[in-house]
């Protein structure tokens, strides 16, 4: 079977210029073939001309997961819950539900049994994320003040008793605080994160 030649496709996800490629295909077959593959089980879609194969996507690691949501939509970085997660700060453990920013739009894309959740904010707030790895992610303060700035828009909540707030530079996050309307800021002293 064909398939199996996709294994030579050394990319955690890859595109129907792939499958024609290693196949030895045209693009239209491989859209097909693509197609066909999925229904058969062997490749899972992230969207569209974007796939995964699907022993891959069973074993795949917390950061590929990272990597994927950027992917998925873009631009995105990781954010609110879970970056404060990858970085310890909160016991608010979150499996296969992955939270970024992004600028495009809000969206809830569920992928088998992965959920990944975009939530949109104006350009002027999009910033304080870095690159770990393959992967762009919130500073653990930027991540926590996308969360109180969402709950004070009544967009988002989250267990306040779940945060270490101990691990948070105060520094970064007043510079950081200080870019948001004073109705997050007055929610944050509110709850003594000031």
């Amino acid at each position: 079977m064909k398939y199996f030649e996709l294994n030579k496709i050394n990319k955690l996800y890859f595109g129907h210029e792939d499958i024609a490629r290693i196949l030895g295909i045209s693009l239209a077959s491989a859209k097909v073939s693509a197609y066909r593959y999925i229904r058969q089980g062997f490749l899972v879609r992230l969207k569209r001309n974007m796939y995964v194969l699907r022993e891959i996507w069973l074993n795949i690691n917390r950061e590929q997961q990272f990597s994927l949501a950027n992917m998925i939509q873009s631009p995105s970085y990781i954010s609110l819950m879970t970056a404060l997660d990858y970085y310890g700060v909160t016991t608010q453990i979150q499996r296969n539900y992955i939270e970024s920013i992004a600028l495009l739009r809000t969206k809830e894309i569920s992928i088998t049994n992965t959920v990944f959740n975009y939530t949109i904010i104006s350009a002027a707030l999009y910033s304080e994320f870095i690159k770990e790895k393959d992967f762009y992610i919130a500073v653990p303060e930027k991540a926590f003040i996308d969360a109180v700035y969402l709950l004070s828009l009544g967009r988002y909540s989250f267990d306040t008793d779940s945060l270490d707030l101990g691990k948070l530079n105060p520094a970064i996050l007043n510079r950081i605080r200080d870019r948001y309307p004073v109705k997050m800021q007055r929610l944050l002293e509110k709850y003594d994160y000031s």
